[in-house]
């Protein structure tokens, strides 16, 4: 029978912006969020080379092969992770290193967006009640 993912909730959405990122400790983990073009990823801030808070590098693009022997081009901006301590790049949607054909790769996790409302399980019975709709897009990493 499959584990139930625990839901855990990082922030207003309005609080992670394309291109921004947040880093969150939950129990041991370290976890990078990020919001890439609009579209929430989540990885272990732990580089797999030599365990530097990979979370911490800078976000931005790579070079890739053209067609023709000798020509690059610039891609995947915004998306690509690079190691503080020695530059190791990972791509931030899949965890996976860039060229360098080694099975290293970076844990992702899975992220998205839900609606919260303001709900109080341990209200007094004594108390009135009035109802209030009060709904928030917030950020929620599923461990």
């Amino acid at each position: 029978m499959p584990k139930t993912k625990q839901k855990h909730e990082i922030c207003p959405l309005d609080e992670l912006q394309p291109g921004q990122r947040k880093i969150v400790q939950i129990g041991k983990r370290s976890i990078g969020v990020f919001n890439i073009h609009g579209a929430l990823h989540a990885v272990k801030n732990v580089c797999p080379h030599q365990g530097a808070e990979l979370c911490r590098g800078a976000v931005g693009g790579t070079m890739l092969p053209s067609d023709r022997p000798g020509e690059y081009n610039y891609a995947l901006d915004g998306q690509i992770l690079r190691c503080p301590w020695h530059f190791w790049e990972f791509d931030i949607t899949t965890g996976e290193m860039v060229f360098v054909p080694d099975p290293k790769r970076v844990k992702t996790y899975d992220v998205g967006v839900e609606t919260s409302s303001c709900e109080h399980d341990h209200e007094d019975p004594r108390l009135e009640k009035y109802e209030v709709g009060v709904e928030n897009k917030v950020v929620v990493l599923y461990l």
